[in-house]
């Protein structure tokens, strides 16, 4: 194998640090900040002259950040500390800036300095509409997420999520909230045209919503359907409360697809909670007979848009594995077709499962808290503006996350943005 072909070889090229995401250059990416944003940015990096060093098992400085960088500076760890530092660092206090171009021109000399990565992002709702954000690297998919909520005033639904869309293979990932947004974002490649977009996907929790379709998949529909609130409770308890995390035992006929050729051949494949397995032919579905298809350590999973179109799969339902650092076709992306959505949705959420773990439920839970929180909230707006009341609110203060200033809750609650209604 062409050794520049790997994931580790593709890790190489990524050396340059870089400030947004989504834009031509970073000061497109300024501009687009909102005023209160920019000042919080501005006084954020003047504040922290000095940040703490980031732990050895944090993301480091060595990787880039693609849509069209212009900013590539030398990381500031590799530059010997100047000296005289603080009488100009003292000057640049004293003259406060007056325009958003002497704000803009203070942040980008501020984020050269800065040893904490943060990232310009821009993240597209359905509608065609954007928002754009400060985020770095300490923060989680599940803050950014609440950061959005104050900026759009959604529902904030459990369903909500940060999506990652990779028009050139066709794919798409929703990213799981205890997941590192910039750290996932290291992973695209310098000139990657892929997008970020602020979603509701109704099968996000899914397994916890619905455990009955993964617990008990070889049961009837109607039988399914029969299962009350408690069942469903005694379900998640049973295989997500204990010592160690039962997957479903999932197991059935998929197409999987030939390197390079677009030619699809039915296997029996078994689901693991180390990975995939296939039964070889004239073996049977014993655990000394299965072979590994794949491990899900380093791999993620994506859905598909259109390969029966692009790769002639049986059907528009497949999905994929591949090393989030393989932003092109390769040999190492595998690929595999369902029959129907709802097998899709089986393997999809149940390979989930067995990636993330109890970790998935943690999200879960966390989800319907700040929900349950929220909602509170709104009601007690709604109860003080009913008495003629102004709501007094304090925002809440998440730690190693910037906090900038934001409104308070809505009088009302707008209903989601153009084209994200439920299904």
């Amino acid at each position: 194998m062409p050794a520049a072909d790997t994931p580790e070889a593709e890790l190489v090229s990524l050396s340059h640090k870089t400030f947004s995401v989504g834009f031509t250059d970073l000061n497109e990416s300024l501009n687009e900040l909102e005023d209160h944003d920019l000042d919080a940015l501005v006084a954020d990096l003047g504040s922290n002259p000095n940040p703490q060093e980031p732990s050895s098992d944090e993301p480091t400085d060595t990787h880039s950040v693609p849509p069209a960088m212009t900013q590539e500076p030398e990381p500031a760890a590799a530059r010997p500390a100047p000296s005289n530092t603080t009488e100009p660092s003292r000057v640049k206090q004293t003259s406060e800036p007056k325009t958003k171009a002497d704000k803009i021109k203070l942040a980008l000399e501020k984020l050269k300095e800065a040893k904490v990565r943060k990232l310009i992002v821009k993240v597209l709702m359905n509608d065609g509409s954007s928002k754009t954000l400060m985020v770095d690297e300490r923060q989680s998919v599940r803050e950014v997420l609440d950061t959005l909520f104050e900026k759009t005033h959604c529902d904030c639904s459990i369903d909500w999520s940060l999506c990652e869309a990779d028009p050139e293979l066709q794919i798409e990932r929703g990213f799981e909230d205890h997941e590192y947004l910039v750290e996932l974002l290291s992973a695209w490649t310098r000139h990657s045209e892929n997008k970020i977009y602020f979603l509701s996907r109704p099968q996000k929790y899914v397994m916890f919503t619905d455990p009955q379709l993964f617990y008990m998949w070889k049961k009837t529909k109607s039988c399914l359907s029969e299962i009350n609130k408690q069942a469903k409770e005694l379900l998640i308890k049973e295989h997500f409360g204990g010592s160690a995390l039962i997957v479903p035992d999932l197991e059935g006929t998929l197409y999987l697809k030939e390197d390079g050729k677009k030619v699809w051949k039915p296997r029996c494949f078994v689901l693991r909670a180390s990975g995939i397995y296939y039964v070889p032919k004239g073996k049977t579905k014993s655990s000394t007979d299965l072979a590994c298809f794949v491990r899900f350590e380093k791999v993620n999973i994506y859905t598909t848009i259109n390969y029966k179109q692009k790769y002639r799969a049986p059907t528009n339902f497949c999905f994929m594995l591949k090393h989030p650092c393989i932003q092109k076709e390769s040999h190492y992306i595998k690929f595999l077709c369902c029959d129907d959505e709802h097998t899709l949705m089986l393997w999809v959420n149940s390979i989930r499962i067995a990636k993330y773990g109890t970790v998935l439920y943690q999200n879960y839970q966390a989800a319907v808290r700040r929900a349950s929180t929220l909602q509170t909230l709104t009601s007690a707006a709604h109860k003080d503006k009913s008495n003629g009341h102004t709501p007094r609110t304090t925002p809440s203060k998440t730690t190693n996350v910037v906090s900038y200033p934001h409104e308070p809750p809505p009088d009302f609650i707008p209903p989601p943005p153009p084209g994200q209604e439920h299904v």
